[in-house]
């Protein structure tokens, strides 16, 4: 090398030094295809084992569902091993160097996230449950020789808690995902994880406040009593409908007994109010609400109509009960979906189909005398409450009525006990104001009879709400609507039992339903005004524990309708999540539908 010349030397090096450069080029250019190579393939692995996760889960769903235990078990230990699988193909060092890598690191990081979250669900929510799913089926709640046996229940506790827990966890982590620089299936897949698990945590806390609650309601610690209030939707209260009848349940054990039925009429009138009751729901409602037991749910607020209902009926009986349970006749059609045909001492045969006409309608014509109407319902609700505590129904249809009547808000209940409370707020049985959070904003209709008849059995309902941001500083603007029609025959003066029509007894001609239209607003919303059938209207506006109200009276001859429509102003910071409105449940149920409004005339049809 040294005779070479000066310059043959120098080009000799640098070649050197180009193919040591060249070698950890391709030495660096072969490893990172390797570790793209090993990225990919190991992502394709675990896009398998994730896709065959979530078909376990809905199989999971259909079994749960057709109550076969024994496959959902080994569906949920599948699901396990699949879960647990993309988590291994997604945490080795190679993966997680890999997502530092720009652009294709976001995704990585992604689908790692998914399948940890996946994972944690599949371990700490699915499994537990499905260890104990054997002695908690639908048929868990079936009384067998005249009892529910509680121990399962008892025993799933834990494992429904520990559930409860993940699944919130999973929800949380799930919306901590970065999706803004994934791409589009990466995107979509971690919305749908999104959604399955924020509808399955709400689902499943739900489940875990009952199998908490039931043990000590049912009686498992000693005897309960319960006050059963029967709202009749023929004459609506805001809370359902005015309760026609009471009676004392009780629970023991597990076991449920339906005793000293008497009618709401019995109770009251009061000098004083039972209870001492707010401004708020003496404003809007009057002192009435508290001296008479037909009218302690004029308030929707379940808490104090449960109060004032327990307070009657210690005064009356000398009795201190536990608890107050509200249900309506529409709930025991569904029921009764689930035990067949009742026979009532009457002769009547009560069935699914049958019995909301018979209990709301025919009745009082079949039934003229008051008296016997009372004696008519109570031997109803009796029938029913027999056969279900009697475990001769079928225990799938009977979750999915009271699943159904409770989405439909006719069914309440309230505890004495503090802690039992605190696990019924916040559902849907709780009978609460509503409530604004990012994830909706809710409003509420509220109707009370003011006809003081059973018209409102030919009261129809329909409810709209929309929002928009139409100003500058994000403040939505939201629009609630309500559409009543007079669906009563022409005729309806004369061709309607008195009983029915109210006679006039309370300055109504008969034949005519009159109504008070009671709009709820989230707390801090700001009433901007109302319109009857497109024209400014006035309204009486109050508050009740801090929810704007505006309430509208209305008068309607048969086949007459109106339409109320009510806008408030709410807080920017909730300007995006979704609203939703609920109303009160009557004789058929209605669903809420959207609305869309100009920004410029909110309370003008388009």
């Amino acid at each position: 090398m040294s005779d070479l010349p000066e310059s043959r030397r120098t080009a000799a090096h640098r070649g050197s030094r180009a193919r040591i450069v060249l070698w950890v080029v391709l030495a660096l250019v072969l490893l990172l295809i390797l570790a793209v190579a090993w990225v990919g393939v190991r992502g394709a692995l675990a896009k398998g084992h994730l896709e065959r996760a979530v078909a376990d889960v809905d199989t999971l769903r259909s079994q749960l569902t057709g109550g076969d235990t024994d496959a959902a078990q080994e569906t949920a230990e599948h699901l396990e091993r699949e879960a647990g699988a993309a988590r291994s193909l997604t945490g080795d060092p190679i993966w997680g160097a890999s997502q530092n890598v720009p652009f294709f690191g976001d995704n990585l990081r992604a689908v790692r996230q998914v399948s940890v979250v996946v994972d944690d669900v599949a371990r700490n929510a699915v499994s537990p449950v499905a260890d104990v799913i054997g002695g908690l089926g639908t048929d868990s709640f079936a009384p067998k020789n005249g009892k529910v046996d509680l121990q399962p229940i008892v025993d799933a506790q834990p494992a429904v808690a520990k559930a409860t827990t993940t699944l919130a966890r999973a929800d949380r982590d799930a919306d901590a995902i970065d999706t803004s620089d994934t791409l589009s299936p990466v995107t979509t897949a971690v919305a749908e994880l999104r959604n399955a698990l924020s509808s399955a945590s709400a689902q499943v806390t739900t489940a875990n406040r009952l199998v908490q609650l039931a043990p000590a309601m049912l009686g498992n610690d000693g005897e309960r009593n319960y006050l059963l209030l029967f709202q009749n939707n023929a004459e609506l209260r805001a809370g359902g409908g005015i309760p026609g009848a009471v009676a004392l349940l009780q629970t023991d054990d597990g076991a449920i007994h339906l005793q000293n039925q008497t009618s709401g009429g019995s109770f009251g009138p009061y000098a004083q109010p039972i209870l001492p009751l707010t401004p708020d729901t003496t404003g809007l409602y009057g002192s009435i609400t508290g001296k008479y037991m037909q009218d302690v749910t004029l308030t929707p607020r379940f808490d104090v109509s449960a109060k004032l209902a327990r307070a009657m009926w210690k005064q009356k009986f000398g009795e201190q009960v536990d608890g107050v349970l509200a249900m309506d006749p529409v709930t025991l059609s569904y029921i009764l979906k689930a035990t067949g045909p009742v026979e009532l001492p009457t002769g009547d045969t009560l069935t699914s189909d049958n019995a909301v006409k018979l209990l709301l309608s025919d009745v009082y014509a079949k039934y003229p005398d008051p008296v016997v109407q009372d004696a008519f319902f109570a031997s109803a609700a009796s029938a029913v409450f027999d056969k279900v505590a009697s475990g001769d129904f079928d225990p799938q249809q009977f979750v999915s009525a009271l699943t159904q009547s409770t989405g439909e808000d006719r069914l309440r209940l309230w505890s004495a006990d503090r802690a039992e409370q605190r696990r019924i707020s916040g559902t849907a049985v709780a009978g609460e104001l509503p409530t604004e959070s990012a994830s909706s904003r809710e409003f509420a209709v509220y109707l009370n009879d003011g006809t003081g008849s059973k018209m409102d059995y030919y009261l129809e309902k329909s409810v709209s709400v929309g929002s928009s941001v139409c100003r500058k500083d994000g403040r939505p603007t939201s629009v609630v609507e309500v559409t009543l029609k007079n669906t009563a025959p022409a005729d309806a003066a004369t061709s309607l039992p008195e009983y029915v029509t109210g006679g006039g007894a309370f300055g109504v001609e008969p034949g005519l339903i009159k109504t008070l239209i009671a709009t709820y607003a989230p707390e801090d919303a700001i009433f901007l005004g109302a319109t009857k059938d497109g024209k400014t209207t006035a309204v009486q506006t109050a508050t009740d524990g801090g929810h704007p109200v505006a309430q509208l009276q209305t008068l309607l001859a048969p086949g007459q309708s109106l339409t109320y429509r009510v806008a408030f102003l709410g807080e920017s910071k909730y300007a995006k999540a979704p609203v939703q409105a609920s109303s009160t449940p009557g004789v058929r149920q209605s669903e809420t539908k959207p609305i869309a409004f100009e920004c410029d005339r909110p309370l003008t049809a388009n």
